[in-house]
């Protein structure tokens, strides 16, 4: 599969997605701009910027979909509502978390009684395994079929995995405990629930010492970034089958596609490693940024294990590659060896005369 293989026909792809991952992308452009004359702030970070980031993720997500169900497949009808529902919820779900900006309160765990939000809750929760499920079944149906060439198929397949799993994390984030916080206004509210993790659960955990452009938490461990991870995990799998397609003209053991797949299962295991890693730091209130030696250790394991796969991929499939090269660099020379063993013999010998010369 060469690299434009990757861009299918506007008219095959999912228009429902499609038309999601548009609106998320002028929503994120619209947020960096109010970004620049709002000043209010949630948790020391801009009322604007949740808003953004979830309209930056699903642009992607909602892109990725659109297009992975651009390919033939079995079971394209179901997909296809599957994504349509994807889309729907998405856009109710974001909508919620730009009008909670708008107002400018919580969107996540909030627990204030006004009508705005216990209506907007219900809503909220409900659309939320909405996402889950259409994702899970999306996942389950492509992942029994090879949609495309190998080494694409395996990058969906995992991704699509790693996805739901990273989904999953989620959830955990109920799991934290209440706080005590107070909105853009100065007025106390009371979040059922969290996404840091801090040793005896103070009153107010989140916002507390956030990293530069991400916020994700220096004070504490953050679940967010597992969650992260899981969700772009395709994203990044699809990318590397991509630039393996575009490297396999110039590297002669990269143009099978089992090797290129191999390698696909390599980054995809390790990615995984990555996202448990991450996961098992934040539950146990480490920040990213203050890895323990045990965390280390651990990422270096991954680092070690996909250097190793890597190395033995190329062993097997790069010898196997290579062996025929061999051959046929061989028998090229051979064939030149005989074309210029024929030329000599035809040629005149110095001092002997032509047949036209007699």
């Amino acid at each position: 599969m060469t690299t434009a293989s990757y861009l299918p026909a506007a008219g095959r792809l999912h228009r429902p997605l499609l038309v999601t991952a548009i609106l998320m992308a002028v929503l994120a452009v619209f947020c960096s701009a109010a970004m620049a004359f709002d000043d209010r702030m949630l948790l020391n970070e801009s009322v604007w910027l949740k808003p953004m980031k979830f309209a930056i993720a699903f642009t992607l997500y909602a892109g990725t979909l659109s297009w992975l169900l651009s390919f033939p497949h079995k079971g394209k009808r179901l997909t296809w509502w599957m994504g349509m529902i994807f889309s729907l919820t998405a856009i109710v779900d974001v909508g919620f978390i730009v009008v909670q900006a708008a107002r400018g309160t919580f969107s996540h765990f909030n627990d204030q009684d006004d009508a705005v939000n216990t209506i907007g809750q219900q809503i909220f929760q409900s659309g939320v395994p909405g996402l889950f499920v259409a994702n899970l079944v999306i996942a389950l149906v492509l992942s029994w079929q090879r949609i495309t060439d190998r080494p694409t198929s395996r990058a969906i397949h995992a991704g699509l995995g790693i996805a739901v799993a990273g989904m999953v994390l989620g959830y955990f984030m109920g799991f934290t405990g209440k706080q005590q916080v107070t909105d853009a206004y100065g007025r106390p509210v009371e979040l059922v629930a969290g996404h840091t993790v801090v040793e005896g659960r103070p009153a107010v955990r989140d916002g507390v010492d956030g990293m530069p452009v991400t916020h994700w938490s220096a004070h504490g461990g953050d679940l967010r970034i597992a969650h992260f991870l899981g969700l772009h995990g395709i994203q990044f799998l699809i990318l590397a089958a991509v630039a393996l397609a575009w490297f396999a003209p110039r590297v002669p053991w990269l143009r099978a596609e089992r090797a290129r797949a191999d390698l696909i299962w390599v980054l995809a295991l390790g990615y995984s490693g990555l996202l448990a890693i991450t996961f098992w730091q934040a539950l146990r209130g480490q920040a990213v940024t203050a890895p323990d030696a045990v965390t280390v250790w651990a990422l270096a394991a991954v680092c070690g294990f996909v250097a190793a796969g890597c190395g033995l991929v190329y062993a097997v499939r790069g010898r196997a590659a290579l062996v025929p090269s061999l051959a046929d660099a061989r028998h090229t020379d051979a064939a030149q060896a005989d074309t210029q063993a024929e030329f000599s013999a035809a040629a005149p010998r110095p001092g002997s005369a032509s047949p036209m010369s007699r």
